[in-house]
């Protein structure tokens, strides 16, 4: 005889107490059920339980219920159907706010069983006296278009809903505006043309936009936001309109709360641009600047978001905050995302009524602790130099007084800066220039390495010592990194250029280093380059490498200006914050079986594409450089993809798991198997390549040992160039 062991548990014992015959018993057993779901435990389990909880004039209990319904409605689909009944009970309730809390339930428990009973409940709660219920059932209409779209065309809750925009209460105004732009937003997004037919599509008329105007004051924070996104969309029919607009929205200005602030302004941003009274135009920017101001004493992270908007609203208007640099002065306590920013911000507001206070603020930045905060402070007394030509020489003045601190990383970026200053202002700040190289051993890092090599380059017939200089970062030349040796090969060609009798000895063994002993192809073709020019044509030599530059200029936008028009009509939304488009940061739409079957269209598509490939067997095999056939019978180039769908690179990519973007050429060149067998033709074809270049020396001054094979007795100093 078996023994069954007692049930026990902490679900077992909410089950017994939400069947048990006292009311607080089952109301508390409801209240930890909710909180042990609340902190993840599953208690799905006892779904029927709680269900049979649902009947009750307990508003506090239906409302826990009904919150326990809507986490576990997906899981216990075929439960949901039980609770039908009491929905439908509900929305004919007296109270009027258990009839919007069925509804609401309703449109949030997403199951597919339950979408058709909900239909008679929602037609009587749009057309309910409360306006609690209505406004409620104006959400729940947009909840119901997303899960069956036709559905609500059908029994025409979209009719209804544009009905409702003429409602005497605000809120339910501002609900129905936010529940047809969700559906508007679905349907364009779906099928992209905004034709008027589609009757998703949300078309805002003249009259519609006297009532979003009417309403706007009297609604919530939510209901604003809605209704002033919704008049960003309206496109005026003449200034006259965009002026009445501007003129209703100001006042949003003064709005505690900043996404409407921000709404307001992309309102004004959009609409201004049809306004051609010049005086309410500046009248309209003056207002804009306070609730901007306002917006910055906000927290660090209210204030980030306000200053990408800012910086967004500057490269428009760049007069909007004219008045208002102290403003951005940066606190002790500013996060460092919060700094730069306003460093940004600071530098598009400098003029030459403010630039001495902006020149002593971002010294005083300069002996901060912060290192990124200093290089980015120096880096913007920079960018005002060359914004500003009549502040280019107090700017020089505070980077010397920078440099003369011999602090590493201050001295580097000063340097980095003072070149993009010589290449503003070239034969300006020349005295800056024995400074600048006094300071050569404080350098390690590549961009001040290449910034002072440039500098000594271009400058080269003014230093005396310009080739000593350029010797040290020669003898270096092997250990440096790749853009300082691109520089130190430039700048020495420069110097022989411009100093051919003292410079002889240092072209000749940076070429010869480079050619030979660099392993960057970048730098080894630049060395070639170089170096046939000199031996060919010196004239042409100093034609490209002395050619005049124009100087060079910060541009007032980081964007072009399209997409500035378009971030503008993004403001107050993800997009305004990047500073990209909506589109390249987020999805379109729930991934459905339409989306699968694009995606197998798509494999199917790369298939053809390959067997497109492989069929091209007579096609040039671009990659072979001689005139060599294909060995041992195999097929070369692209006509060998026919063998390849066999190897794993080519299967991912049939298959379109691959998530290595370089598994696409591995599938048509083949794997690292394939190749081993053609390494041969490939040294036999790259081979004459490498004879080819140094063929043009040969004849220049008796010189016939190629930079590629130097003849093995060469004495240190011989004349590779043959022109000395």
């Amino acid at each position: 005889m078996s023994i069954r062991a007692p049930r026990k548990g902490e679900n077992y014992e909410l089950s017994v107490d939400l069947n048990s015959e006292y009311r607080d018993k089952r109301k508390d057993a409801i209240k930890r059920v909710i909180a042990s779901m609340t902190v993840g435990k599953d208690v799905s389990g006892l779904f029927p339980d709680v269900l049979k909880n649902m009947q009750t004039d307990d508003l506090e209990q239906k409302k826990l219920v009904y919150l326990y319904l809507m986490n576990y409605a997906k899981t216990q689909p075929e439960l949901v159907i039980l609770a039908v009944n009491t929905f439908v009970k509900d929305s004919e309730d007296p109270n009027p706010l258990v009839r919007a809390l069925a509804i609401r339930t309703m449109g949030c428990l997403r199951a597919e069983k339950i979408i058709d009973y909900l239909c008679d409940p929602l037609q009587r709660a749009l057309r309910d006296d409360n306006p609690y219920v209505r406004k409620t059932a104006a959400l729940c209409v947009a909840k119901l278009y997303d899960l069956k779209p036709e559905l609500v065309i059908e029994n025409g809750f979209l009719d209804q809903l544009r009905d409702m925009i003429s409602d005497s209460n605000p809120m339910v105004v501002a609900n129905t505006v936010a529940a047809l732009t969700d559906i508007h937003i679905s349907a364009t997004s779906n099928q992209p043309s905004d034709s008027t037919s589609d009757p998703a599509v949300f078309s805002i008329t003249s009259a519609i936009l006297n009532k979003l105007l009417i309403a706007l004051n009297e609604c919530s924070e939510w209901g604003r936001v809605a209704i002033l996104n919704a008049l960003a969309r309206y496109d005026a029919t003449d200034d006259k309109e965009s002026e009445h607009i501007c003129e209703r929205v100001v006042p949003q200005f003064q709005h505690v709360n900043g996404s409407v602030v921000l709404a307001a302004m992309k309102v004004i941003m959009i609409h201004i641009r049809n306004v051609r009274r010049d005086d309410l135009v500046k009248q309209l920017i003056r207002k804009m600047a306070p609730p901007l101001v306002t917006l910055l004493s906000s927290p660090p992270e209210v204030q980030w978001v306000a200053l990408r908007n800012i910086n967004l609203l500057l490269q428009k208007r760049s007069d909007l905050l004219s008045n208002e640099m102290r403003v951005f002065f940066c606190k002790y306590n500013d996060p460092l995302y919060v700094k730069i920013e306003k460093l940004d911000i600071m530098v598009r507001l400098a003029s030459d009524s403010n630039v001495d206070a902006l020149l002593s603020e971002l010294k005083e930045y300069s002996s901060e602790v912060d290192v990124d905060f200093v290089r980015k402070s120096i880096k913007a007394i920079g960018q005002t130099a060359i914004l500003i030509e009549s502040a280019a020489e107090r700017c020089v003045n505070v980077l010397l007084e920078l440099i003369n601190t011999r602090v590493s990383y201050v001295v580097q970026e000063a340097v980095v800066v003072m070149k993009d200053i010589f290449r503003k202002y070239p034969s300006t700040y020349e005295g800056v220039i024995p400074t600048l190289c006094a300071n050569l051993e404080e350098l390690d890092e590549p961009e001040a390495k290449t910034s002072l090599i440039w500098i000594i380059g271009e400058y080269a017939d003014k230093i005396d010592n310009a080739d000593e200089l350029l010797g040290i970062f020669v003898d270096s030349f092997i250990e440096e990194s790749y853009q300082v040796q691109l520089q130190t090969l430039t700048a020495v060609v420069k110097l022989f250029l411009k100093k051919p009798d003292s410079s002889q000895g240092v072209v000749q063994r940076v070429l010869n280093t480079a050619t030979k002993d660099c392993d960057s192809p970048d730098v080894r073709d630049r060395a070639y380059i170089y170096w046939r020019l000199l031996s060919t044509d010196p004239g042409a030599a100093k034609a490209v490498v002395l050619a005049h530059r124009p100087p060079i200029s910060i541009p007032r936008t980081t964007v072009s200006p399209a997409l500035l028009e378009e971030l503008l009509g993004e403001i107050s939304s993800l997009a305004s914050v990047y500073h990209k488009p909506a589109q390249t940061f987020v999805g379109h739409g729930r991934v459905g079986a339409d989306s699968v079957q694009r995606k197998g269209s798509e494999i199917s598509d790369a298939q053809k594409a390959l067997q497109t490939v492989v069929a091209g067997q007579q096609a040039e095999n671009l990659l072979d450089f001689g005139d060599d056939s294909a060995q041992d019978g195999q097929p070369s180039g692209l006509a060998a993809t026919q063998i390849l769908p066999s190897t794993p690179a080519a299967a991912n990519f049939l298959s379109g798991t691959s998530a290595n973007p370089l598994d696409d050429l591995v599938s048509i060149f083949g794997g690292m198997e394939t190749m081993d067998t053609g390494a041969g033709s490939l040294s036999t074809a790259l081979s004459p390549t490498v004879t080819s270049l140094s063929s043009p020396f040969e004849g220049f001054g008796g010189s016939s040992a190629p930079p590629s094979q130097p003849a093995q007795n060469a004495q240190p100093q011989e004349d590779l160039l043959g022109l000395f």
